[in-house]
């Protein structure tokens, strides 16, 4: 299978811990559509992420994709720091 092919799945959202070491705790929000009122509600996910030289601040905005798993709930690596929370 060429990597061409291959389409990443990207995540972006929040860092809100980054208390542990090399790991981030980012918060993931997305918008569903309710299936009997047809409102639009907002839904989040915490997910915990590798962050291998522990470059991340509370309040980044961060971009993952999934990894093999690196302990039991930790199986996102960290991309990019798509926004810094010190401007």
């Amino acid at each position: 299978m060429t990597e061409q092919n291959t389409k990443v799945r990207t995540l972006s959202g929040k860092v809100v811990s980054n208390k542990m070491d090399k790991t981030i705790t980012v918060l993931v929000e997305r918008i569903v559509k309710h299936p009997v009122y047809g409102k639009y509600i907002k839904r989040s996910t915490k997910l915990l992420a590798h962050d291998e030289s522990n470059r991340c601040q509370e309040g980044d905005i961060v971009s993952i994709t999934p990894s093999r798993p690196i302990s039991k709930r930790k199986t996102f690596m960290l991309v990019d720091i798509l926004e810094s929370a010190n401007k």
